[in-house]
């Protein structure tokens, strides 16, 4: 599959997955295509846990409420490290963000389909904190997002997408129906 391909076939992919390992040869390559992913500074902060052990996965879902992705047959876990790349700036949202849409499009490409959990893994439930307990994972990293991996056993649809000319320009923003720049 070509890149624009895989950018166009992406999903936020949240139904029931099919009962099928995933070879770990491709768990290799998504996990590299992750790595790939450029880094601010190439500080590289962050790493990733690929999980594909049934009873591991078990335990990692006891802590994930609510319940998502538990039918997936592997996951990714993305940890990162909160360095200071330049002056006094941080640049390792944008380096995890990086690489998990590199990894979801590797996904892609190879035929499964995956979703970014982010939100509830990093709020004050701290589902984050429990995950990385139970995979051993350092205090000077966070387990920030999980990516549930399978081949899909539903449609993954496309949600509603606001038009091209609504969100892109070119050579500046478009004037108001007034004609004045806002």
């Amino acid at each position: 599959m070509q890149a624009l391909e895989a950018i166009a076939a992406r999903r936020s992919y949240r139904g029931r997955f099919a009962p099928v390992p995933v070879p770990r040869e491709h768990l290799k390559i998504i996990l590299q295509a992750g790595l790939d992913a450029p880094s601010g500074c190439n500080k590289q902060t962050t790493s990733l846990i690929a999980v594909d052990d049934p009873a591991l996965m078990r335990c990692l879902h006891a802590v994930i409420q609510p319940p998502v992705g538990e039918t997936a047959p592997a996951m990714i876990c993305v940890l990162t490290r909160r360095l200071i790349a330049y002056r006094d700036r941080c640049f390792a949202v944008q380096d995890y963000a990086a690489a998990i849409e590199n990894m979801l499009l590797a996904a892609v490409a190879l035929g499964y389909q995956s979703c970014w959990y982010e939100g509830h893994i990093t709020d004050t439930d701290r589902i984050g904190e429990k995950m990385a307990g139970i995979l051993g994972v350092p205090p000077e990293y966070e387990l920030v997002c999980f990516l549930p991996i399978g081949i899909p056993l539903e449609q993954a649809t496309m949600p509603k997408k606001r038009a091209f000319e609504d969100r892109a320009w070119f050579n500046g923003f478009p004037a108001a129906p007034d004609g004045k720049k806002p």
